[in-house]
């Protein structure tokens, strides 16, 4: 595969990224298959590999099978994780506090069995925790030398501004990547994350391409309901969403006439983008990852894109869309209404 650089970070990586959220219960609980896989990938020309401490979980933890899985070939990968997710009951080992940050590295670097990550990202945007004292924190973490980068995941596009402004005036280290979701059913980040990027000169990172499998083709209008349990369990209300449904049927004969798989044309499609550096997959077996190697080498001509365009508005999302960052104020009713007594006070 032909290397993309990460951002400004001067590290190069594969335009595919391999995803292991799928490696352990979620998805392929046997540990050998997984250690295959990743060695299948690197085999491949993917040298770009991504998880996340909350993946997995008991003796089946994915950053434990990630760690196992590239002994011996630490050198040949960059190895990317995430924090933030719950890590039990206790609300302190969760979140972006310096306080959970300390702990959170150290048992990833534990779990991986590895002197130093490569670029650590923050999971989820976290409302509860200033971004300076997040950052103060990282920027500790790239000086020890645990770190080499830190980026963001799913955050809005006015916090991924407000973390560069608060690095430049306070001469923190600065997000240098961003893992937003990115697919042809999801081009919502088009609007205002990827340009905010460029801007920046961060990386993208894309997660789910294949929209929870949905472009893959193999599920249909009247065959939705019969998805695998993992899957189910980690995006039902996306998978059965008719109106994604409605797309898909649009999208199939297309790639049929350009000669293409659907896996082919919407991974072609994810990293096409000029601010895409590089797209999440996350195959549960060898085979599936053998089917996307074969398809790193497509490209998608004009006349494709542009169908694609009419049949999904650039910047536009289909159906359910919750995923990602969701403002608290949205899921909040308390923060959209004034205390009652003001309410009656202004009639």
């Amino acid at each position: 595969m032909k290397m993309r650089t990460l951002g400004r970070t001067g590290m190069h990586v594969s335009p595919y990224c391999l995803g292991t959220m799928m490696f352990g219960p979620a998805g392929n609980s046997d540990v050998d298959d997984c250690r295959r896989i990743v060695h299948r990938a690197l085999d491949g020309g993917i040298n770009f590999i991504d998880t996340a401490d909350v993946y997995g979980g008991g003796e089946t933890e994915t950053e434990t099978i990630v760690g196992h899985a590239v002994r011996g070939r630490r050198d040949d990968v960059v190895l990317a994780t995430k924090f933030t997710g719950p890590m039990g009951q206790d609300p302190n080992r969760r979140g972006a506090s310096r306080r959970w940050i300390m702990t959170a590295v150290e048992d990833s670097l534990r779990r991986l069995g590895v002197e130093h990550i490569d670029l650590y990202q923050i999971h989820h945007f976290d409302p509860e925790t200033d971004l300076d004292e997040t950052l103060s924190a990282l920027t500790d973490l790239v000086g020890s030398g645990k770190v080499r980068a830190i980026g963001s995941s799913n955050f809005p596009p006015s916090s991924i501004v407000e973390a560069q402004w608060v690095s430049q005036r306070r001469g923190l280290a600065r997000l240098r990547s961003e893992q937003p979701t990115y697919s042809i059913l999801a081009r919502g980040v088009e609007r205002e994350v990827l340009p905010v990027c460029g801007e920046y000169g961060m990386g993208v990172l894309t997660w789910s391409p294949l929209s929870w499998g949905l472009l893959t083709g193999r599920y249909r209008r009247d065959q939705h309901h019969d998805v695998t349990p993992g899957r189910l369990a980690w995006g039902p209300r996306h998978m059965t969403d008719p109106r994604k449904f409605d797309v898909i049927e649009e999208l199939v004969p297309l790639a049929q006439s350009a000669g293409l798989s659907m896996t082919h044309m919407a991974m072609a499609f994810a990293v096409a983008h000029p601010r895409v550096t590089s797209a999440i997959i996350g195959p549960r077996t060898v085979e599936q990852l053998d089917d996307l190697l074969d398809g790193a080498d497509t490209h998608l001509g004009d006349d494709v894109l542009d169908r694609i365009d009419e049949i999904v508005p650039p910047g536009a999302d289909i159906g359910v869309m919750d995923v990602g960052h969701q403002s608290q104020a949205l899921l909040d009713a308390a923060l959209r209404r004034r205390p009652a007594h003001d309410r009656s006070a202004a009639w």
